[in-house]
């Protein structure tokens, strides 16, 4: 199972936010232990990557965006994580489930 995470999304939902790099830290344990291939997508530059996680940054181009045009071309289940209205629309429809970010924050926060 693929899980596209809208990284800005997830990391502003807790405060204090969760860095870029404790957020890709905390996805690929939680990742390893689901037994899922989770995308952390970041606006601009990404994160150093952690093993068990696909780390993109997205240059130019928005996470939102590429996040859509990822999920248009899958033909595989996958899992959104955000809470942006408009990504869900543009990007949930095929989803076999959709988390809101602040969920999804405090599942990985857990794992500290």
């Amino acid at each position: 199972m693929i899980v596209l995470v809208d990284a800005p999304n997830v990391r502003r939902s807790l405060w204090p936010n969760l860095s870029p790099e404790r957020l890709v830290e905390l996805l690929a344990r939680w990742a390893e232990a689901e037994g899922v291939d989770a995308i952390a997508v970041f606006d601009g530059p990404a994160p150093e990557a952690v093993s068990g996680v696909e780390v993109v940054g997205t240059g130019r181009e928005s996470a939102d965006d590429w996040i859509a045009r990822r999920a248009a071309e899958l033909d595989e289940p996958y899992v959104l994580v955000t809470s942006d209205r408009e990504l869900r629309d543009r990007a949930g429809a095929n989803a076999e489930r959709v988390i809101g970010g602040g969920f999804f924050a405090r599942e990985l926060a857990a794992l500290n």
